[in-house]
């Protein structure tokens, strides 16, 4: 953990700082066109089941050097090295604790509050937010509670939701049936564990689930602060885990019957994939280097024994890194040839532009303090994404229409 006597310090997601005269109100018309269907990341199409995973390409273990390293200008193939972001509205207003959110066919979509253990659908347009119902068994303190969620591949047929969440006893995901037959607040199936034994803590729980292109069910996980389980195998703790839709190891994964992809993470919460599929992953720092990281399936990715760009034989470094002030990361989504990246302690919308696998100019910080905690970033496809705030998580200063869910355009 980033060792600390309160959540301020280092060892935790930390607060953020904000204007609030950035809050005047944002315009809800017109948000509705931005939320269009699907769940998959954009340029990251689904290919078929089992076999092996995406992004073929070996990426090398890198070399020590300063936040964002990379050419002065991008190469033609590579975004614009400066990028932009444009608010155009709020998909919603008023959430409590949101963590993961997942986009429904024909725009609307499930969010999850952490703290209160349910997932409440936001209507495209309206903004409406109703609860649908609550998942049995999870148990909120600290940074655990109802996580990351992810629709099954194929929703529209077994209308199926993914959740990752903490109980009494450990991390866990299910999978629930939304019926919308149901009355308002009882449209949850009871919950079917596809994969349980993941650790458990008040700190680095994880959380992210998402589906990849190749229809695996990816999780990252966090080491609770037992810096120990990070590099231990054995463990599920301080991982990125790939498994099929029922939770069982996919053939292809670095060792057989196991569902670790890669190992050496510290707590990851952020999982996308690029155009050409490859797995980009962000995590958190201890006291000096939070990281993004290009995922290669058996990499070992350094903690406790490297953080940022240490160099060290055997281990991958991260494509950047930052000061754990200016980002502490959560979620993260590619669009328009750059990773987009929420910051938590650090309160702003980081940019990677990105040619293949290097950066093409230094990291692009954007909202830097004016929308508090950023906790979720969402693909919708070309330059729109959604983007969750995380005021009302007990370690931001909420405000009036906290938690929100932002609609943007970027380049």
């Amino acid at each position: 953990m980033r060792y600390g006597s309160s959540p301020g310090q280092a060892g935790f997601e930390g607060r953020g700082a904000r204007r609030p005269s950035v809050l005047a109100a944002v315009a809800l018309a017109g948000c509705g066109a931005l939320l269009v269907a699907g769940c998959s990341p954009e340029g990251a199409p689904a290919t078929g089941r089992g076999g092996s995973p995406p992004g073929a390409s070996a990426a090398g273990s890198g070399s020590p050097g300063p936040s964002g390293s990379g050419t002065a200008s991008p190469p033609a193939s590579g975004p614009p090295a400066k990028g932009a972001v444009t608010v155009t509205g709020e998909a919603a207003k008023d959430l409590q604790s949101p963590w993961g959110v997942a986009p429904l066919p024909g725009g609307d979509l499930l969010v999850a509050s952490r703290d209160k253990g349910t997932i409440s659908r936001v209507a495209a347009g309206s903004g409406a937010v109703t609860q649908i119902g609550e998942v049995p068994g999870v148990e909120p303190g600290g940074e655990g509670g109802l996580l990351g969620l992810a629709l099954s591949p194929d929703f529209a047929a077994d209308r199926l939701v993914y959740a990752y969440f903490t109980t009494a006893s450990d991390n866990r995901i299910a999978r629930l049936r939304y019926d919308e037959q149901r009355p308002a607040g009882q449209q949850l199936g009871a919950p079917d564990t596809v994969f349980r034994g993941i650790p458990k803590g008040l700190i680095h729980n994880g959380g992210r689930i998402a589906f990849g292109p190749d229809g695996m069910l990816y999780a990252g996980t966090g080491e609770t602060g037992v810096t120990g389980l990070s590099q231990d195998r054995k463990s599920l703790g301080g991982k990125i885990l790939r498994m099929t839709p029922d939770g069982d190891p996919v053939h292809g994964n670095p060792e057989a019957d196991s569902v670790v992809y890669s190992y050496g993470h510290r707590n990851v919460q952020g999982l996308a994939w690029d155009k050409d599929k490859r797995l980009w992953a962000a995590e958190f720092g201890q006291n000096t280097w939070d990281e993004l990281n290009l995922i290669e399936p058996g990499a070992n990715y350094g903690w406790p024994d490297a953080e940022g760009k240490a160099g060290r034989p055997g281990m991958r470094d991260p494509v950047a890194v930052w000061k754990t002030d200016e980002a502490s990361p959560s979620g993260i989504a590619w669009a328009e040839g750059s990773i987009w990246m929420a910051g938590l302690r650090g309160a702003r919308l980081w940019r990677i532009p990105l040619s293949g696998t290097e950066p093409v100019a230094a990291p692009e910080a954007f909202l830097q303090d004016e929308y508090g905690r950023l906790r979720t970033v969402i693909a919708l496809g070309g330059d729109r994404l959604l983007l969750v705030t995380s005021e009302t998580d007990g370690r931001g200063s909420p405000e009036a229409g906290d938690d929100r869910i932002l609609t943007l355009t970027v380049r």
